[in-house]
């Protein structure tokens, strides 16, 4: 009778959701570039803030 290899069997289990996690980053990566340029820009500018120094 033939063993079962439980170590390949987690090994394949771990590649499997490291590449459904990915594939998601993936998904994720491609909505965000996907907003409209216009709505970027206004998130863009309310993150940053003008502090002006007198001499």
């Amino acid at each position: 009778m033939v063993k079962p290899n439980y170590n390949f069997e987690k090994r394949q289990r771990e590649i499997a959701k490291k590449k459904k996690k990915e594939e998601k980053r993936l998904q994720k990566a491609g909505a965000n570039e996907s907003q409209p340029q216009d709505a970027q820009d206004r998130v863009g500018s309310e993150d940053k803030t003008v502090v002006s120094v007198d001499s």
